[in-house]
């Protein structure tokens, strides 16, 4: 993922417009956390950033140990984490529902088995890793609703687990996309995604995204 190469040319596949979840989590929360894993964490984490209500997206690791829970070691991709993002937000401002909904349409594309765009491997695989048995619920409606629409080609592959721990990922990932908009990685394969999320979302886009270099301790 850091390395450059000419896997990297291949640019972020288009979004595909999906309904809204027809079940939706109630909450009177004023704040909530969800942790998605859709490939590198660098596009997945810069998505969420732009999304309204959203007041912090960190770029770690979710599915192994604390013990593992390194860039170095998880790219060997036998820990059983994935790169993930944990996502807090205000369910009074977006619903667990619509962050979902942007996570399958614009973030990544949950039919790819273990693999993302030009990154392969388990620790790239679509995963979400429910922080209650309501998120859990919801996710797995909306997975059964959206492959009933036939909207994608193929069954989607995203996996929903319990979420037993999150590792923030080390400091140089974390804001990644928006300190470097010219990596070439970013460019072919991230940044078409903020673009999809201000077409498809423009409700729930911001310009100025939420930086966790920037986030209240």
């Amino acid at each position: 993922m850091l390395a450059a190469s000419p896997a990297i040319a291949i640019a972020a596949e288009p979004a595909i417009a999906i309904p809204a979840p027809a079940m939706d989590e109630p909450t009177k929360l004023a704040s909530e956390t969800a942790v998605f894993a859709g490939g590198c964490f660098w596009g997945v984490q810069g998505v969420f950033q732009h999304v309204k209500g959203v007041t912090n997206a960190v770029s770690g690791y979710a599915g192994g140990t604390g013990e593992t829970a390194n860039y170095k070691t998880v790219s060997g991709g036998s820990t059983g984490h994935a790169e993930s993002v944990e996502v807090t937000f205000n369910p009074q401002e977006i619903s667990y529902g619509r962050l979902l909904q942007i996570f399958f349409s614009v973030a990544h594309n949950p039919t790819q088995l273990n693999y993302q765009g030009p990154d392969h491997g388990t620790q790239y695989r679509s995963a979400i890793f429910a922080s209650s048995q309501s998120q859990a619920d919801v996710a797995a409606a909306y997975i059964a609703q959206l492959d009933k629409t036939g909207l994608f080609h193929t069954p989607i592959v995203t996996k929903i687990s319990t979420l037993q721990g999150f590792y923030p990922a080390e400091k140089y990932h974390q804001d990644f996309l928006t300190l470097n908009p010219s990596y070439p990685y970013i460019v072919y394969n991230d940044l078409p995604k903020i673009d999809n999320l201000k077409v498809m979302f423009p409700a729930d886009f911001r310009a100025n995204p939420v930086l966790v270099s920037k986030a209240k301790s």
